[in-house]
């Protein structure tokens, strides 16, 4: 980044400083307190750093607790219990669990196993990779596929041809199976994601509803499953591929994980473990915390040597945890001082000026809300803002406060039109592989099929299930 547009950035701590200022000036509106006003200032703020991050977003977080003392919003030691729950444990277990999976190299085995199973032309390999990619996605991030995933996809776009621009299309429907199939994928459990583990502890904390780890499979999974035909179709019709067989690139990738020999122990003790958490999370993590069992997953690495502590420290990304114990705690906030009912009453007026008072159509609105909101900023920071939001125009309206969670989670996962809301399009991105104007040829057109999809699940099987 040049210095110029590092300084255009900066302009906006100044700019949101402002903003902040300008609120904090004006008469207390109709429904809020003097203490939801300081509140409010914050969130406005806070919004304007994630939309343009002028700082990095863990010293947006730190931002967070700093003036929620400052404004004499809520004490130090409420402010530093609010930061760190079990759901924060889950994401720094989960993160940690990624690093030692990731730590065992199996992207080469990976791929044999992967076109094993589909073979050599082009349209089953896609499937396989979107499938596989979504499969491991959905319980340990898609953050950690894509960094898995990525030698894999370049492994068979290099074994293919020396020169990348022959085979162009063929590489971006490589690398955009991959990032798509690890994004849609997050939302499949709780550890699928950061922002899963944040949708569950604003029901808990907000509302004093728990939502299981098998519960939330059962909600969400299924999308997953119906997203990866969708996926493969509209990627092989807008990239057609210059080569229909990677015959030649399998055989070179069968030579290669050769040369490596056979799997080690760590490789099985690692795959066990990680099997083992998952199914504690699925039969005892409903009493002992979703946190709790993702830490006993570590210690098993920790113990078993799969795994040391500077591999945990160097690797895992300290700055995320921070992130989300920010949101989590501004949450608890804006559900305290009451700002998030205020949005939210607000939010319905102007919907039921249209017509839109509650259900599917409110579902909805919110729906392509952080759809296109999501498509400009993180998708962890969208939910982290929103969530609270949404959460509570439901409760307002009527509607199922678990709906509106779900429905809030999983728009976040639409965002196929940019790199910036997903970590697994982002690291596609930023591997060269892809440009900007790339993830718009299929991208719109799995957008608008999500959005239909989730509404047909919303007003269908959610039903069925309760929701």
């Amino acid at each position: 980044m040049s210095v110029v547009s590092e300084l255009l950035k900066k302009k906006w701590i100044f700019i949101g400083f402002l903003v902040g200022a300008g609120i904090l000036s004006i008469p207390t509106p109709v429904g809020l307190t003097p203490l939801g006003m300081r509140a409010l200032a914050l969130v406005v703020v806070t919004f304007i750093f994630f939309l343009t991050e002028p700082i990095p977003l863990p010293g947006v977080a730190l931002f967070i607790a700093v003036f929620q003392v400052l404004l004499g919003i809520e004490k130090p030691s409420a402010v530093a219990q609010s930061f760190m729950s079990d759901s924060v444990f889950f994401i720094m277990g989960s993160l940690m669990i990624a690093t030692a999976l990731v730590k065992q190299n199996l992207d080469k085995r990976i791929a044999l196993a992967i076109v094993r199973l589909t073979g050599p032309r082009v349209e089953r390999i896609v499937v396989g990779l979107i499938s596989f990619s979504a499969i491991i996605a959905s319980f340990i991030g898609e953050h950690t596929v894509a960094a898995m995933m990525l030698p894999v996809g370049a492994a068979l776009i290099n074994f293919t041809s020396d020169d990348r621009r022959k085979i162009r299309n063929l590489s971006l429907l490589i690398m955009l199976s991959i990032a798509y199939g690890a994004m849609i994928a997050g939302i499949g459990t709780p550890s699928g994601a950061g922002r899963n583990a944040l949708m569950i502890a604003y029901w808990k904390e907000l509302f004093h509803v728990n939502i299981t780890y098998f519960e939330w499979i059962k909600v969400a999974y299924p999308i997953i499953l119906l997203e990866i035909p969708f996926i493969a179709f509209f990627l092989c019709r807008s990239f057609r591929p210059e080569i229909k067989d990677l015959s030649f690139a399998i055989e070179m990738l069968k030579k290669r994980v050769e040369e490596e020999g056979k799997m080690t122990r760590k490789d099985w003790t690692a795959i066990a473990i990680f099997l083992t958490t998952v199914m504690l999370w699925m039969t005892i993590s409903d009493r002992i915390g979703l946190g709790t069992t993702a830490l006993i997953g570590v210690l098993l690495f920790l113990l078993t040597g799969v795994v040391g502590w500077e591999d945990l420290n160097n690797n895992v990304n300290w700055g995320t945890i921070l992130i989300y114990g920010g949101a989590i705690s501004l949450g608890i906030v804006m559900k305290r001082t009451g700002v998030s009912e205020w949005i939210a009453q607000s939010f319905l007026a102007s919907a039921g000026m249209i017509g839109i008072h509650r259900g599917l159509p409110l579902l909805a609105v919110i729906s392509l809300m952080i759809v296109l909101l999501s498509s400009v900023m993180t998708s962890h920071a969208t939910v982290g803002m929103l969530g609270p939001i949404t959460l509570n125009i439901a409760s307002l309206s009527g509607t199922s406060i678990l709906a509106a969670g779900f429905v809030t989670v999983i728009s976040s996962s639409f965002a196929y039109l940019t790199p910036v809301a997903s970590a697994a399009c982002h690291i596609m991105y930023d591997s060269g592989y892809i440009k900007r104007s790339d993830f718009l040829r299929a991208g719109w057109k799995l957008a608008l099929v999500s959005f239909i999809l989730l509404l047909f699940m919303s007003g269908g099987y959610w039903v069925l299930l309760g929701l």
